[in-house]
Parts: structure tokens; sequence; C-alpha cells
């Protein structure tokens, strides 16, 4: 059985081919996305829609740099902007029905491939993998 530091570095390094696999796929939305940029769309499809502030926020990242990132989502007719209701000086970014159609596309072509992956596992092993995966997330 491995120690402790080096199961470390087979977690780091399947989760940076796990973050690899992601890339691609975010590519294979748009070429020229991100992960970072698909990532924003993403979060903007699970919120409904948020200010670019927010985005920033969220992703720990500063305000030019989403700003970038928006601009290319909005120059590829990936989100559109809103007057906030809550202050008219502001805006809400969310996808557009172009967005939404391309995440929705991306979503299951990602489920087969996770389907796919996994038809070897059992049940119980899948369940263990979430709830690590989430322990994981909540951590951070």
């Amino acid at each position: 059985m491995p120690g402790r530091d080096a199961t470390i570095d087979i977690i780091q390094r399947e989760l940076t081919a796990f973050a690899r696999r992601a890339r691609t796929s975010a590519a294979q939305v748009h070429p020229e996305l991100s992960l970072v940029t698909y990532s924003m769309l993403d979060h903007l499809k699970e919120t409904g829609g948020c200010r670019a502030t927010d985005l920033a926020a969220r992703f720990l990242l500063d305000k030019s740099t989403v700003s970038r990132q928006t601009a290319m989502l909005e120059r590829l007719d990936l989100i559109v902007r809103e007057t906030d209701p809550d202050d008219h000086r502001g805006q809400i970014l969310r996808p557009s029905e172009r967005g939404l159609r391309m995440l929705t596309e991306a979503y299951q072509q990602r489920r087969l491939s996770f389907t796919e992956r996994f038809t070897d596992w059992a049940d119980d092993d899948l369940e263990r993998l979430a709830g690590y995966l989430q322990r994981y997330n909540e951590s951070s």
C-alpha cells in the first residue's frame, strides 16, 4: 500500500488528467472556449444568470479577466446582457438560447461518456466516488 505522499501524488495526477479531459470538452462546445469560460457559461445556466462581479467572486478572478471572458461569450452569441431589475445601472449575464442549446448538447455528450466509462462499476462504487468528490469539493 503506498504511503500518504504517494497517494496524494496519484490523486493529483489523476485529477490533472480529468482536468485535461474537461478542457477538451469545453473546446468541443466551441473551439474558442477555455475551461474557465465554459465553466462561467455553465455557472450562468445553473444560477439563471448573475452579474460579472459575482462571476469574479465565484471563480476567484479579477474583473478585467471576467470582462474579457464574458466579452468572448457575448461575441460568440452564448450569453446575453439584461438590465438588473434590482439596480438599473448593473447588468445580469444569462446564457443565450444558443448558449443553452450548446450546454445541453455538451451535457448529453458528457453524460454518455461517463455512462460508458462506468459501465463496469458497481452502483456502490459509483455512490462512494460521488460522495468522495462532493466531500473534496465542499472542503475547498
